[in-house]
C-alpha cells in the first residue's frame, strides 16, 4: 500500500506550482502529479503554493482543480487544499445540515480530535458559519449521543502525558460498576469520564479495566452501549489507544468510501503522512 509522506528535500512553492501548471497542460490532467504534489505538501506549504499559482498564472487554484479533476480525487484534493480546521468545519456542517444528519461522519470527525483542534474546529466553525457548533449539536442530534458530543466540544481537556494513578483506578471501578457490574447502564458517568479525561488518561483506564476485569474497556462498551452514542464512545477510546489503528479501520471498514477518507485528511493535516489513504485515492 503507497505511503505518502513529506519528501526529505522539498521544492519552492513556485517549482511546485509550475509543476502543477504543466500537470494541467494537454490532453487530460496528469492526475498521479498533482497528487504526488499536493498530498506530500504540509498545510503552510500548500497555502504557500496556491499563491504562487495565482500570482503566475491570474488563476485561483481551487478553480482549475475543480476543471480538471473528477469524482473522489476532486473532492479529497479541493478539501487538502484548506487547513485542517477549515475542512473539519464544511464536513462537520455538510453532516449537521443533512436531510438526515450523519451521526457517522460527527463521529468520525469530532469524536477523533484533540481539544486544541476542538477549539480551532469551533472558531472556523463560527466565524464561516455563524452558527455556534454547540448550538446546531444541540438543535440536530438527540439522547444521549447528543450530550457526548455537546461535552466533548465544550469542556475542556488536559493534552499532556502526565497521569494519576489512582485516578486512573478510580475510573476504571466507576465505568465497570456504572456498566457491567449493574442491571441498565449509567450512561452519565460514560459521559463524564470520556468527556473530562485526557486521551493518556483513558488508555490508561483501559489497561487498568483489563487488567481488574480480564477484558478491556471497548469490549464493554460493545456490550453496554448501542448505536451512535456506542461508536462515539468506541472511536474516543480507539483513538486514545491507537488512533493509527483507529483510522485503518475506518478506511478498511469503509472500504475507501471518500466520507472516510476525508476524516483521514485533517487529523493527518500537519504531520502529512496520508497512508492507507494515498493509494485509495488514486485508485477511484
Amino acid at each position: 500500500m503507497t505511503t505518502l509522506s513529506i519528501p526529505p528535500l522539498i521544492p519552492s512553492p513556485r517549482e511546485d506550482a509550475i509543476k502543477l501548471h504543466k500537470a494541467f497542460k494537454g490532453l487530460g490532467c496528469d492526475t498521479s502529479k498533482v497528487i504526488k504534489i499536493l498530498a506530500h505538501r504540509n498545510a503552510e506549504q500548500r497555502s504557500l503554493i496556491q499563491q504562487e499559482f495565482e500570482t503566475n498564472y491570474s488563476e485561483l487554484l481551487s478553480k482549475r482543480l475543480s476543471k480538471e479533476l473528477r469524482g473522489h480525487v476532486k473532492k479529497a484534493m479541493l478539501l487538502w487544499l484548506h487547513d485542517p480546521a477549515t475542512r473539519d468545519a464544511k464536513v462537520v456542517r455538510k453532516a449537521l445540515t443533512a436531510s438526515v444528519v450523519d451521526n457517522q461522519a460527527l463521529t468520525e470527525i469530532i469524536c477523533s480530535r484533540t481539544p486544541s483542534q476542538l477549539r480551532r474546529l469551533k472558531e472556523v466553525y463560527l466565524s464561516t458559519y455563524h452558527s455556534y457548533l454547540e448550538q446546531d449539536i444541540e438543535n440536530k442530534t438527540s439522547g444521549d449521543y447528543k450530550k457526548l458530543l455537546l461535552a466533548y466540544v465544550s469542556i475542556p481537556r488536559y493534552e499532556g502525558p502526565e497521569l494519576d494513578h489512582i485516578i486512573v483506578q478510580e475510573d476504571a471501578k466507576q465505568l465497570y460498576k456504572s456498566g457491567e457490574k449493574r442491571i441498565g447502564t449509567d450512561e452519565k458517568m460514560f459521559i463524564k469520564i470520556f468527556s473530562e479525561k485526557s486521551s493518556t488518561h483513558l488508555a490508561a483506564v483501559n489497561s487498568a479495566y483489563i487488567a481488574s476485569y480480564g477484558h478491556s474497556l471497548e469490549k464493554a462498551i460493545k456490550k453496554e452501549t448501542s448505536g451512535s452514542f456506542g461508536s462515539a464512545l468506541l472511536t474516543i477510546l480507539r483513538c486514545a489507544t491507537d488512533p493509527a489503528m483507529y483510522f485503518a479501520k475506518v478506511l478498511i471498514i469503509s472500504g475507501g468510501q471518500f466520507k472516510s477518507c476525508t476524516t483521514i485528511l485533517p487529523w493527518q493535516g500537519n504531520n502529512v503522512s496520508l497512508s492507507p489513504c494515498g493509494s485509495l485515492i488514486t485508485s477511484n
